[in-house]
């Protein structure tokens, strides 16, 4: 068997760490490729390395004087070579960095540096060979993932080792610039490098064991999830359920790879098992909850609109010559309804009114801001009848009114509106009348 690894900044925040993480990888011997992120929070007012990175490049940036804050990050890592009683030196990288960092070398490469020190000490640590990311994953020339050219590039490179680290969150375009993914990007890495080698398993090692019911924030102790498919993982990860980077399900659900999220604090613990798809039903009704505040609706009433050729392309034309997309678009015979971030829409509002008015005619339009949106997500929901009922009378009973409602045909989801300040109320409801009181 091959195992993908990864660990996250706070699995990686100190020598304590690495050691529990060596521990693990150790333990099972399939475990043959690592992906570290960069060092993460020590204690809760701590900062991360990748943010003390961006500070120090941007000092360099400005010219002004950046040897403390440079000093602090090499202390960070000499700290964790200390702790590890490690022989080795990262002279020559920091001293490549501070090159770099004066003549400017950009801010993906200043924060793609926390990765890469970080595998270097992993590599050493384990006995491992270490693989530069900025070797083996592709982007074109545009900056977007280049993901057929990184799969040959890394299955190609990666054949020839047996037991590897690489580092997550960049890699870089052919000409060798640095390119990061997105914050939370190592998951990305993850799953890039799991796809290429074709892994049996990916194993997402971070500081907590799997993905939760409802949001721990909201929910005092939520129920564990057990076993979630891709696209239910997909539904929670885009309305907020934040232990996995949304994009990292992409490359191994094309492999059908299952992905298991792991607790290094507790690594006796099972996690949570994400797979293409599944026999087994979940413990409840629904898999989990999640949600998003900060949105708003844009409400158009106009007669016989249903019979009007062309009103619905009209109407999205003016959101896309002002840059916006649009969440969610739920219909009547004569109304329609979009649903838009609050925060990219606020400033343009006046503009896409108007373009709206010119190029569709609605009789009115009435705008409704902060609105909160929940999706109720469960692959056990097409098999149980009065899911939506039990929905709508847990809201009720709370006083809570539904703003919107939206269902797909995979019946896999039902998104909910609500007002910001019924959220917590809303999820609770939902939360008790499916867990607690398992209807």
């Amino acid at each position: 068997m091959k195992k993908v690894v990864k660990f996250g900044g706070s699995s990686l925040a100190s020598a304590e760490q690495f050691e529990k993480v060596g521990n693990i990888i150790r333990a099972d011997k399939d475990r043959r490729y690592v992906v570290p992120s960069a060092p993460g929070k020590r204690y809760s007012k701590d900062t991360k390395v990748t943010d003390m990175l961006y500070d120090c490049y941007a000092l360099a940036e400005e010219e002004m004087d950046f040897a403390q804050d440079f000093a602090a990050i090499r202390a960070r890592y000499q700290e964790i070579i200390d702790g590890l009683h490690l022989e080795l030196s990262l002279e020559k990288e920091f001293q490549v960095m501070e090159e770099n960092f004066r003549n400017k070398a950009g801010s993906d490469y200043a924060a793609s540096r926390g990765e890469y020190l970080n595998s270097i000490i992993m590599a050493n640590y384990l006995g491992y060979e270490f693989i530069d990311a900025a070797d083996v994953i592709r982007f074109n020339d545009d900056g977007e993932f280049d993901a057929e050219t990184t799969n040959k590039i890394l299955g190609k490179r990666l054949e020839k080792a047996e037991y590897a680290v690489i580092p997550g969150f960049y890699g870089a375009k052919k000409n060798g610039t640095v390119k990061t993914f997105s914050r939370g990007g190592s998951d990305v890495t993850g799953s890039i490098v799991s796809r290429a080698v074709q892994a049996d398993a990916y194993e997402n090692w971070t500081d907590v064991s799997g993905f939760l019911v409802a949001d721990p924030r909201i929910i005092y102790k939520p129920e564990p999830i057990e076993m979630i498919t891709y696209r239910e993982l997909r539904e929670l990860s885009y309305m907020g359920a934040s232990v996995l980077h949304e994009d990292a399900i992409f490359p191994v659900r094309k492999e059908g790879i299952p992905i298991n999220i792991r607790n290094t604090n507790r690594p006796a613990d099972e996690g949570t098992w994400i797979v293409g798809s599944t026999c087994q039903k979940s413990k409840y009704t629904i898999t989990g909850i999640a949600g998003k505040k900060g949105f708003c609706s844009v409400i158009l009433e106009k007669d016989m609109m249903n019979s009007e050729i062309g009103f619905g392309r009209k109407v999205l034309q003016a959101f896309e010559d002002n840059h916006i997309s649009f969440e969610h678009m739920p219909s009547g015979i004569d109304t329609m309804t979009i649903l838009v971030h609050q925060d990219e829409f606020v400033h343009k509002e006046q503009s896409v009114v108007s373009a709206i008015n010119r190029m569709a005619h609605p009789d009115h339009i009435e705008i409704e801001a902060d609105l909160a949106l929940i999706a109720v997500v469960g692959r056990s929901m097409k098999s149980s009848r009065g899911t939506a009922g039990r929905i709508f009378s847990a809201l009720a009973h709370a006083n809570v009114n539904v703003k919107m409602i939206d269902q797909g045909s995979s019946e896999l989801n039902i998104i909910i509106g609500v007002k910001n300040e019924d959220f917590e109320v809303a999820i609770k409801a939902i939360y008790d009348i499916f867990v607690l009181a398992r209807l």
